[in-house]
């Protein structure tokens, strides 16, 4: 079939999608370079005591954030930042924080669509390793292992780009 760059769902004979392209003819490609712990810490300032068995679960709170920065033309960064805090009766059990990052080659998307790649689809991609250390890291600290519900990665992105221009009309 051809591709007439009118139809974004047609396929070409490769089998992947066409007339996705940013107009040069080159199909959008999306490439994991290398993945990498930029940073862990772990910390479990009242063991041993604070290992002991509990009636209740403790309060935990959990904070992420992505951020992409430009490494040439089109390599780029992206580090996904998870912090997790676990108390009980006002007492910090643990407290572990992870930056993941991973080196991607984004080509071939329309210059509108980058963002949504870089903020979306890059940390998707990250997040089940970085779950992983997270996991990890909190069990062999001694504590049950400490599974990251998924995230959504989407829903931050427009939450991200609804603040940012609210605070531009306010700044205008």
């Amino acid at each position: 079939m051809a591709d007439d760059g009118k139809n974004g769902s047609e396929q070409n004979p490769q089998g992947t999608a066409a007339g996705t392209g940013n107009g040069n003819g080159q199909q959008p490609q999306l490439s994991v370079l290398t993945q990498y712990v930029k940073d862990l810490s772990f910390e479990s300032p009242g063991a041993p005591l604070s290992l002991r068995p509990r009636d209740k679960s403790p309060a935990i709170n959990i904070n992420v954030n992505v951020q992409a920065n430009p490494m040439a033309e089109t390599d780029y960064d992206v580090n996904l930042t998870l912090t997790a805090k676990a108390e009980d009766e006002g007492k910090v059990l643990f407290n572990v924080e992870l930056v993941y990052g991973g080196v991607f080659r984004i080509a071939g998307f329309k210059q509108e669509h980058l963002l949504p790649v870089l903020f979306v689809e890059c940390p998707r991609l990250l997040f089940p390793f970085a779950r992983q250390i997270i996991a990890e890291c909190t069990r062999n600290g001694g504590f049950p292992p400490l599974m990251i519900d998924p995230v959504d990665f989407a829903q931050m992105f427009q939450r991200r780009m609804a603040e940012e221009q609210a605070k531009a009309k306010v700044q205008a």
